[in-house]
């Protein structure tokens, strides 16, 4: 380069003007001319999907910037990138470099593109482990004096998991596309026995969602404590994923979503009302950072997700099946029963339904290259860590191993997979309990996440454990015991050796007869079997309760009593019947019901047989008439038919979909008699081309929250 200073003596439009009066300089700093190139830096850095004027890059990966400018003497260019509120090239948030012949891959550099009689193009590179935020960058010019820097204006880095030097690296290219650009995702629910699913809009491209991001990472605990060294760690995805774990709920900090497992949700939206982040995140900044109202596990795993996707960090929800809650940190979860087979709401401890967090793919630079990958995190408040309501990362791979002494919260997550399970008849009037029995099988099943690039469920148990029963499974959980001292520890809750090795005379299970749809009868059939060979007497205390998913009791809907002898060896089947008259107003929006039969043995132990039931909804169907084309006008039809023999009403239908419509469509539906089918069409006009899906959730007076998603292909109009 011929010396590049020669080719510089055109350049930057009236932003260094030199005045000279007497032996003094006067130097005015003026805004200069400046070309982002935001569309071709967008294709090169994965970022076109956002609909910002800011250019938006990432971190490790060069990006151009030209400048417009009139002749000027030769010149040294010296530029500034800085962030946060004290910017310093100790806590790396501010970056001096000049102009450089070569990239550097340890720091800031710049490297001179071309230039012509009125422009420079310069590529400026940021390191692979750059603090990611909102950028300021000005540019200085020296000629025998100096002068004061001027802006060029802001951008945004994010994380870059395309680049090999990047801590959230991610080899499989559809991977990254999955789980960073992404915008629709699935999410598991229902119980082991019945796994249904729901559509999901993380939306993390659209309007505002970035700003809101870094506002959320602005408006944390620990910013407000330090806001110079918070910023100087937000280089590292563990800090952050940490950070953001605690401000998605507002339990310390007035984070975005307020939790509520009362099953009254007066004085906010029904968490299963909500089919995307975006409109609780615009919420959330609208009413001037107030916790939006309400959420639950898999609305703060799915803003979670959204948020983590936004800043460039791979992500995805994870669903547990029969998820333990281990309050006390013993690896054990205790559940109470009273005599007429009452699931008792006294411990600390709980089994849910299912519970819903996050894996993000980053490595550990604190732990052992051999605990990289996808990483635990989880925003739903349930225990304090740190002293707040935070959770993760907790490395996969050290909870599959038992290694639960490394940070962070592996002993929560350990036992939310693979807890045992003590089941107790408790008498309020004495406060005695007797074990009914225990069991290391039941916790942590059907572990579930969304396939790359299809709509299908995959399941990752055997990423979080091994194979339940096995010696191997077993000897992990001693090792877990022993690494947090639980093994030689006295612990006067726990059951007697004696009390494990009762055996039951008799077993009993619960069958469904017929289907599980609310609005239908609940059928069912109580197997009970005689293990003996001598005849037994028993006493049978059943109940129906409502719940809400973390099979925590609401209401109760039937009860009865019988006794039966069972000869030897024999089994006996015995038919339930619960009306849909009976549930229909006790039932919660989780559709969950928990029958239990506690079955007093004459001569023998206590033996309780359960079953968690999950009613679906009546279906809906989306149909699109006519090909999907951008730019051009499409019918949409939804279709519901009224199941039950009463009319329903305040029916309302809310759609969204990305690239599909702006915002959320809201549609007030007629009342519909008993076995009406109602049609509901609406237009919209696609703006973007490739598949999308469709979100649709229709409420009623009796059925809440019904959810499907369509997907389809948008092509471009021929106009186009």
């Amino acid at each position: 380069m011929q010396s590049w200073r020669g080719c510089l003596r055109s350049f930057l439009l009236g932003w260094t003007l030199k005045f000279s009066c007497s032996s003094h300089f006067f130097i005015a700093a003026m805004q200069p001319s400046t070309n982002w190139h935001l569309k071709e830096n967008a294709r090169d850095h994965h970022t076109s999907k956002f609909s910002s004027k800011e250019l938006i890059v990432r971190r490790g990966q060069a990006f151009i910037v030209t400048f417009n400018g009139t002749e000027q003497p030769e010149q040294s260019l010296t530029f500034i990138a800085e962030t946060g509120p004290k910017p310093s090239k100790l806590a790396k948030t501010q970056a001096t470099f000049g102009i450089s012949s070569t990239v550097s891959k340890e720091s800031w550099s710049a490297v001179l593109q071309s230039t012509s009689s009125n422009s420079v193009s310069i590529s400026i590179s940021s390191p692979p482990n750059a603090v990611i935020g909102r950028y300021k960058l000005s540019v200085q010019t020296t000629s025998s004096g100096s002068s004061s820097p001027a802006s060029l204006g802001t951008f945004v880095l994010l994380f870059n998991p395309w680049s090999s030097g990047d801590d959230v690296f991610m080899p499989n290219k559809a991977e990254c596309e999955e789980y960073v650009l992404e915008e629709f995702g699935i999410i598991f629910a229902g119980n082991k026995n019945h796994i249904n699913s729901f559509g999901w809009n993380f939306g993390q491209f659209q309007g505002d969602i970035l700003n809101i991001c870094l506002s959320m990472l602005d408006r944390s605990l620990n910013y407000r404590q330090d806001p110079a060294t918070d910023v100087s760690h937000r280089n590292d995805p563990k800090y952050l994923g940490r950070v953001l774990s605690a401000m998605v709920n507002a339990n310390d900090d007035q984070g975005v979503l307020l939790g509520n497992w009362s099953g009254n949700y007066e004085g906010g939206k029904s968490p299963s009302s909500w089919t995307g982040s975006g409109e609780i995140l615009q919420n959330w900044k609208k009413s001037g950072f107030k916790p939006v109202r309400y959420g639950q596990c898999w609305v703060f795993a799915a803003v979670l997700t959204t948020v983590l996707r936004c800043l460039g960090i791979p992500t995805r929800t994870i669903t547990n099946f029969s998820s333990a809650h281990d309050a006390d940190g013993n690896l054990r979860v205790d559940e109470f029963y009273d005599a007429s087979g009452n699931h008792l709401d006294r411990a600390a401890d709980s089994i849910w339904n299912f519970h819903v967090w996050n894996e993000s793919w980053f490595s550990r630079s604190d732990l052992d290259p051999s605990y990289s990958g996808w990483q635990v995190l989880d925003a739903t408040p349930q225990e304090e860590s740190g002293g707040i309501y935070q959770c993760g990362p907790a490395s996969r791979n050290a909870i599959k191993e038992g290694d639960v002494d490394l940070d962070y919260d592996c002993p929560f997550v350990f036992a939310e997979v693979n807890a045992d399970c003590m089941y107790w008849n408790y008498d309020p009037a004495t406060g005695k309990k007797t074990l009914m029995f225990s069991k290391s099988t039941v916790i942590g099943q059907f572990i579930s996440t969304k396939a790359v690039g299809k709509d299908d469920r995959v399941d990752v148990t055997n990423d979080y454990k091994y194979e339940e029963g096995s010696t191997k499974e077993r000897d992990i959980f001693k090792k877990a015991r022993k690494k947090l001292g639980l093994e030689d520890k006295f612990d006067p809750t726990a059951p007697t050796p004696q009390e494990i090795d009762q055996k039951p005379d008799i077993s009993g299970k619960f069958k469904v007869s017929g289907p599980l749809e609310v609005g239908k009868d609940l059928n069912l059939i109580l197997v009970l079997a005689n293990l003996q060979s001598d005849a037994k007497t028993v006493h049978l205390n059943m109940t129906a309760w409502s719940t809400v998913y973390t099979r925590r009791p609401v209401h109760e809907i039937w009860k009865d009593s019988i006794s039966v002898t069972l000869s030897p060896k024999e089994e006996k089947q015995f038919p339930i019947k619960i009306s849909y008259t009976e549930y229909q107003q006790q039932l919660t929006t989780d559709n969950t019901i928990q029958v239990t039969a506690l079955c007093h043995v004459e001569g023998g132990i206590q033996v309780l047989v359960q079953r968690d039931i999950t009613l679906d909804n009546p279906a809906i169907d989306i149909q699109v008439l006519g090909e999907a084309k951008v730019n051009k006008e499409v019918d949409v039809e939804v279709i519901f038919t009224n199941p039950i023999d009463t009319e329903v009403m305040d029916c309302v239908l809310q759609v969204e979909g990305n690239d599909l419509l702006r915002g959320i469509l809201e549609i007030d539906v007629p009342p519909l008699k008993a076995s009406e089918k109602s049609s509901t069409k609406f237009k919209l006009i696609p703006f973007e081309t490739g598949p999308k899906h469709l979100l649709v959730n229709f409420s009623c007076d009796k059925f809440a929250d019904i959810k499907t998603f369509k997907m389809h292909l948008t092509f471009y109009s021929e106009t186009v």
